[in-house]
């Protein structure tokens, strides 16, 4: 039964049919998973697997020079990239530098930008950019106007085509097509490092295409797929996720996400927090952990420097991530520790009342080509 306070996405009905556990994603009642997690990370991660990301937050900036706008603003240096081309970037706190949330920027012309926020930040996003756009550029929440299915994984290219849709364009790249007659946009970007594409389609053809999917991905041992194994899959590629491993309180620089800001830029939101935590250096960095001993991290769990649990004032950082990695078959996690961290240190994690050892790494914990 859904939660009459969440919101829905138009597949909701879909995933009812299909048996899905669902549950709270940023204020949308969403797919956790249908058949169990760790086979649809295997879909993916082995031939191909299909999410409803529907909830994903979607809006325009437009008008003469929206594109100087948006760059001016957000961190990433949109002239990196040009019409055609989408690019991750982060929307920082002015006075703080900390992430009001990390999105997508898709350039459709110089006075078009579309933007694919977070769902719970995207009313914040807009806000923002709203109260600073200049006259003449209109900043459009289109959160319930366009759906967005990504179909991820190495045969994920195979099935694009047997739709009669376009493939052939680069990593971070985009084109407008048809579907039976119906708009959509394929983007070649996703979450899970594989090669994959996101269908970013009217709110109305969401069903439609979703079925079409399904259909045509049955050669392929096609899997819909819950957030779950987004999540598992996005851990082991060492994607961050907003809220947990950036926030308001967590920096780009704390995050290592330096390479989505352009430093070059003179101006951009936080850009002087920033780049005076850049020079003097952060007080606590994101490192990926590996399990030692058997367990699995949790997000929170504090990270201590010593297996002995009469050792006072030992606490030396915290997860941020952690999760089973179905791929590796063991606990993986991201944490942010001290600057003096080294790769190859150990740590410990309090599991259920043990300390168990960890291997600081630097993530990703698994090798794919999402190109």
């Amino acid at each position: 039964m859904t939660t009459p306070s969440l919101l829905t996405s138009p597949l909701h009905a879909r995933h009812l049919a299909l048996g899905a556990k669902l549950a709270d994603f940023g204020g949308w009642e969403m797919p956790i998973e249908y058949s169990g997690t760790v086979g649809e990370h295997a879909a993916v991660r082995e031939r191909v697997g299909v999410f409803d990301v529907s909830h994903l937050g979607k809006a325009t900036v437009a008008g003469p020079g929206a594109f100087d706008f948006v760059n001016r603003v957000l961190a990433n240096d949109l002239r990196r990239i040009g019409p055609g081309k989408a690019q991750y970037t982060l929307c920082c706190d002015e006075a703080t530098g900390g992430v009001v949330d990390d999105l997508i920027a898709y350039v459709k012309s110089e006075d078009e930008v579309f933007l694919i926020p977070n769902a719970a930040n995207t009313t914040e996003v807009v806000r923002r950019l709203t109260a600073a756009a200049p006259a003449g550029i209109t900043v459009t929440n289109q959160h319930k106007d366009f759906a967005v299915l990504a179909v991820q994984g190495p045969e994920s290219e195979s099935l694009i085509k047997t739709l009669g849709l376009p493939t052939d364009f680069d990593y971070m790249a985009f084109a407008n097509a048809t579907w039976d007659g119906r708009p959509l946009t394929v983007c070649r970007t996703g979450y899970t490092g594989e090669h994959g594409y996101e269908l970013v389609c009217r709110w109305d053809d969401a069903d439609a295409l979703w079925q079409a999917i399904l259909r045509a991905g049955e050669p392929f041992e096609i899997k819909p797929c819950g957030l779950g194994a987004r999540d598992t899959l996005r851990t082991e590629m060492g994607y961050p996720l907003h809220g947990n491993d950036l926030s308001l309180d967590i920096t780009p620089v704390q995050a290592r996400a330096g390479w989505a800001v352009g430093w070059k830029k003179d101006e951009f939101w936080g850009r002087e927090p920033l780049v005076k935590e850049r020079t003097e250096g952060p007080r606590r960095i994101l490192w990926g952990l590996k399990q030692v001993d058997r367990a699995i991290p949790r997000p929170h769990m504090a990270v201590h420097a010593a297996n002995d649990a009469s050792v006072a004032d030992d606490v030396i950082g915290e997860v941020t991530s952690g999760t089973f990695s179905p791929t590796l078959k063991l606990g993986i996690a991201l944490a942010l520790l001290p600057p003096t961290t080294s790769e190859g240190d150990v740590v410990y994690l309090d599991v259920r009342g043990r300390r168990a050892a960890f291997t600081v790494v630097k993530p990703p914990f698994v090798k794919v080509s999402t190109r």
